[in-house]
């Protein structure tokens, strides 16, 4: 018994002395041990992480492909009349759509976002891969990370987008539509119509014959009291350093001085009208709210037309500071849907659509205040409350926190009393 308790006693002693003399090198050697297996640990999760960002930018993209076309096709039938009856080439045309673009990529990337989400995650769950990842110890906060981390980057390319992409593109497609409805050379071209290429000049074709304009009528009334009118047999459109010219020949023209009322008639084999003089400039027009960047949104000129659209001006500032805060509401609603609560495939359908459908209420309530903002100016804290609010809730549906978790809490007793 002795030997035993001795041989106890020595087998303990020396491991008990060890522990208590060389109780880091113990620790160390633990550490040894758990150290590489919490590394692959994280190695592991950060491929798993990897894993689902990989599988979520194709569908995001194809989403965003296939919306930017549908849009484009519709955007395009506003040309038209300028391929019809102007004679828009088809690189005008591709040059003209490609300015509209980014105004149309900040509005389709987060509902593309939203879409691929939902697409990804739950294609992952329907093959039960989530479920797998959740056993090999990813928790729902992990598996939401990747996406998370695709909204901030949508986000901040939407940002790039909307603060300066998109009024740099649509103030240079207004300046080549106004110069292209106001380029004589496409107006002049339309046959068998009075055309009023500027305030009180208007200009009649009677037909268009291999590149040459035939039966030609020009009427300037710009000076009331002597009213020009110049006729031509043909005529052709150039272009010179100066500007374009209309180069008419076998005319005459008549001008009529209306105090004396004494008509002078000048017959000409060939006759220059320089359209540079009548011609407007991109510049005298004014610039609409899409056109203007943040800063002259913000903080327009003190002018009588700046102070009338102020409030308009501030309402497309606010908008475009909260078009891509969408992206994160959205990715937020879209997780909220598909991982929050037990896997059930039988209703999984319903999760998706509640999702989409919350996504689609925080949109259009969003739009509806941008108009209001313009008129009530006092209301623009709603814009920003209003994706406050959803990314919230999202997040708190998220959590897994549940009401009725804290009133269970709070009645344990009573419980237990009516048992």
């Amino acid at each position: 018994m002795r030997g035993g308790r001795g041989g106890t006693r020595g087998g303990s002693g020396p491991g008990s002395h060890g522990n208590r003399e060389s109780g880091r090198p113990v620790r160390a050697a633990r550490s040894r041990w758990v150290t590489p297996v919490l590394i692959g640990y994280d190695a592991s999760m950060s491929r798993l992480s990897r894993y689902i960002l990989r599988q979520l930018a194709p569908p995001t993209l194809f989403i965003a492909a296939a919306l930017l076309g549908v849009v484009w096709l519709t955007q395009s039938l506003r040309f038209v009349d300028m391929i019809v009856n102007r004679g828009l080439s088809a690189s005008q045309f591709l040059y003209f759509t490609v300015l509209l673009l980014p105004g149309v990529l900040a509005v389709i990337l987060p509902v593309a976002l939203l879409c691929g989400i939902l697409f990804t995650y739950h294609r992952l769950s329907f093959d039960s891969e989530l479920v797998v990842m959740k056993g090999a110890g990813l928790s729902q906060r992990a598996l939401a990370v990747p996406a998370v981390v695709m909204a901030l980057a949508v986000t901040a390319a939407t940002y790039g987008l909307t603060l300066y992409a998109q009024p740099l593109g649509f103030r240079a497609f207004k300046d080549q539509q106004f110069v292209f409805r106001h380029n004589y050379a496409t107006v002049l071209m339309r046959e068998g119509v009075f055309n009023e290429v500027v305030d009180d000049v208007t200009v009649y074709v009677r037909e268009r014959r291999d590149g040459e304009l035939r039966g030609i009528l020009v009427h300037d009334d710009r000076e009331p009291d002597r009213p020009v009118t110049v006729m031509a047999e043909r005529g052709v459109l150039t272009r010179t350093p100066a500007g374009p010219r209309f180069v008419m020949e076998n005319g005459n023209r008549q001008e009529r001085r209306r105090d004396s009322a004494r008509l002078s008639l000048l017959y000409f084999d060939r006759y220059e009208l320089d359209l540079a003089l009548i011609a407007k400039q991109p510049e005298t027009r004014w610039r609409e709210p899409g056109e203007r960047y943040i800063d002259e949104l913000l903080f327009p000129k003190d002018t009588d037309t700046g102070n009338r659209h102020r409030d308009e001006f501030r309402a497309e500032a606010h908008k475009r500071l909260v078009t891509p805060l969408y992206c994160i509401a959205f990715v937020l609603i879209a997780l909220a849907g598909i991982l929050s609560g037990e896997f059930d495939r039988r209703y999984e359908w319903r999760r998706l659509l509640y999702a989409a459908v919350s996504a689609a209420t925080v949109q259009i309530v969003g739009v509806g205040l941008v108009s209001v903002i313009s008129t009530i100016p006092g209301l623009t804290p709603l814009l920003y409350l209003n994706v406050i609010l959803a990314s919230a809730g999202a997040t708190w549906i998220l959590s897994g926190i549940r009401p009725r978790r804290w009133w269970g809490a709070n009645r344990p007793m009573a419980t237990e009393g009516a048992g």
